[in-house]
């Protein structure tokens, strides 16, 4: 971590249907003259996932919020599984946007979190000003989705963060083949908590639900109108070099419908990139830096 990076606020603020619903807030110095950046998590993923990044953003004089949206890490579950849809999350990213004063942002969305930068993009032209894309694409690969609802919701019993990094490494490590042992043991800690001597998921397990109608003859929705309304700004696409979700084919036709687009492949790891990498930190803000 940047020792020079101002140390993350939690914060909250309550949904429509009155949730109360978390976020970090990073607010670096001379902040209040850049654009601020959102980030977006994946489907089970929460903020803990942008500390990284985030830090070394707001060492550069950003002002950085990172959601956790209803159902993940510090905020509220829904009593209504129903209501983990786009839609109703959208509706809460737009709520945290009027509470923060924000009007327009640059945005970071990892997988789900990408589908929504798309679609705020298409629904609110000139909100999204840059964006970085992290492991998504406007058409998602069917056998990817039906590997992640193998395991969403699922938890074999651990006593123990060290039982949480061997589960991972023996399920995800042919995957996720760069990484060091303190990145697993980041991963674990961003994906698991204790309570009650127990690890458990920083999620809902009722977050399964949104992926009951997916089988092997589903079709997935596509998103090219969205991509375009975003590919209107400059966009930085990130892919796992192992990603079931964002195939090679995919990436090329997105970077066929957008030229100007940029990419960054992640070596040896899967979906989505993990942000983790001084690497990919560092090609992040390289981006924001060139655009401004």
């Amino acid at each position: 971590m940047n020792k020079s990076a101002p140390l993350a606020e939690d914060r909250y603020f309550l949904s429509a249907d009155g949730l109360r619903l978390h976020y970090l807030e990073w607010r670096g110095a001379g902040h209040e003259s850049r654009t601020p950046v959102v980030c977006l998590a994946g489907l089970t993923r929460s903020s803990e996932d942008f500390r990284a990044l985030a830090g070394a953003l707001a060492a550069q004089g950003r002002r950085v919020l990172a959601l956790d949206c209803r159902g993940r890490g510090e905020s509220q579950w829904d009593p209504d599984y129903s209501h983990y849809t786009l839609d109703v999350e959208r509706n809460d990213i737009l709520r945290l946007l009027h509470e923060t004063g924000v009007a327009q942002a640059d945005f970071i969305g990892t997988s789900r979190g990408g589908l929504h930068t798309m679609l705020l993009a298409q629904a609110r032209p000139g909100l999204v000003r840059a964006a970085v894309l992290n492991d998504v694409g406007p058409q998602i690969n069917l056998d990817g989705l039906l590997g992640i609802k193998r395991y969403v919701g699922r938890l074999p019993p651990l006593n123990s963060i060290e039982d949480a990094i061997g589960l991972m490494r023996l399920s995800a490590g042919a995957t996720f083949s760069s990484m060091t042992m303190e990145q697993w043991r980041i991963f674990a800690q961003q994906s698991f908590t204790q309570k009650e001597g127990k690890v458990v998921l920083r999620y809902d397990p009722a977050l399964s639900h949104t992926l009951d109608d997916m089988r092997p003859d589903w079709t997935p929705i596509e998103y090219w109108d969205a991509f375009l309304a975003l590919t209107q700004g400059p966009l930085l696409t990130l892919r796992g070099e192992n990603s079931d979700i964002l195939t090679p084919e995919i990436l090329a036709e997105m970077a066929a419908r957008a030229p100007a687009m940029e990419i960054h492949i992640v070596p040896g790891q899967g979906h989505p990139a993990l942000l983790l990498d001084d690497e990919t930190i560092a090609r992040i803000l390289r981006f924001f830096a060139l655009h401004g």
